[in-house]
């Protein structure tokens, strides 16, 4: 029975299996998509001209980064971190705390005058 795929094109351009289906028969299923017939070892999840576990032209991508490119990245991380030489050293930190300044004293308000019994026009 032949083996039939279904092909999708993800945001990069990369072509990725997403489906494998046998059919019997001579014609190809009808669903949307990309049809292509595949070999037997082609499994979902793997994208035309992968290099890992290559069959019949495709592959799994490559996960990770080379053990090269690992130390080219990781001694560029270094030279950065490094002190420069005509750099001048940091100032330490005070070791006296910062004074805050007193509180200020409200005023007192004045008082209001009692009020009177008497009558004050009349």
């Amino acid at each position: 029975m032949p083996r039939y795929a279904t092909i999708v094109t993800a945001d990069d351009g990369a072509e990725i299996v997403s489906a494998i289906g046998e059919f019997e028969g001579t014609s190809l299923p009808h669903r949307s998509g990309r049809f292509e017939q595949v070999a037997p070892g082609v499994r979902i999840g793997m994208v035309r001209g992968g290099l890992d576990e290559a069959v019949a032209g495709f592959g799994f991508p490559r996960q990770g980064l080379g053990p090269a490119a690992v130390r080219t990245a990781t001694a560029g991380l270094k030279a950065m971190a490094a002190p420069s030489a005509d750099a001048r050293p940091a100032r330490p930190a005070s070791a006296r705390l910062r004074r805050k300044p007193a509180r200020k004293v409200r005023k007192a308000k004045a008082a209001k005058a009692a009020p009177s019994d008497s009558v004050t026009h009349g």
